[in-house]
């Protein structure tokens, strides 16, 4: 029984390392691809979620967008043609997914941007997003403010700790836009964050 056992961590073990290029090498076999999708699911939900819902911010929506997101993945992973990393091409579709949903909810409800920015930071505070931490939820708020791409590349860069060139396989935007829009976004955030622990 032990045996067994052991045999089974071995085996669980050998699933969870195969890199994303023999992920998706088994999701193309015949008989492979609910397995390997599987393993995608467990390897990247969460992350992708996190993502997401710091665009969107309330719970319920990202988990519609993520919903979206990995239903694209599963139609479109036939034709991932390896150019890029696996995991930059489902946060590009995730980024996707989150913004045109943003600028679906904007639009049937008829409101501008400014006034949309106003609802996620209503949104925020109402929500279970965070411990009740004062400021972390004044650096959220600040972050909410800004530009949608400097908001995106800021997430990116200070949460995610991802790279630049990540970012630009991510968003389509050069690595010198990126560092310039995450240093504008870093100051606009301290100017607002000073001011509000002052106050």
């Amino acid at each position: 029984m032990q045996i067994c056992i052991r045999q089974i961590d071995y085996q669980l073990h050998m699933i969870e390392e195969l890199s994303d290029k023999e992920l998706i090498e088994r999701f193309k076999q015949e008989g492979q691809k609910q397995f390997a999708f599987g393993i995608l699911l467990k390897r990247y939900s969460r992350k992708v979620y996190w993502h997401v819902r710091r665009i969107v911010v309330n719970h319920d929506d990202a988990d519609d967008v993520v919903q979206n997101t990995f239903i694209k993945v599963w139609e479109k992973l036939d034709e991932f043609r390896e150019d890029s990393l696996l995991y930059t091409w489902i946060y590009r579709i995730a980024t996707n997914e989150a913004l045109g949903f943003l600028q679906k909810k904007k639009a049937d409800r008829n409101v501008s941007m400014e006034e949309m920015q106003e609802q996620l930071g209503e949104q925020l505070e109402a929500g279970t997003y965070f411990n009740g931490n004062k400021a972390e939820l004044i650096l959220q708020q600040a972050i909410l403010t800004l530009p949608e791409k400097q908001r995106l590349v800021f997430n990116m860069k200070y949460f995610e700790h991802m790279k630049y060139e990540e970012m630009e396989e991510v968003l389509g935007t050069s690595v010198g836009a990126l560092k310039a829009s995450y240093h504008h976004a870093v100051k606009k955030i301290e100017v607002i964050v000073k001011n509000s622990l002052n106050h």
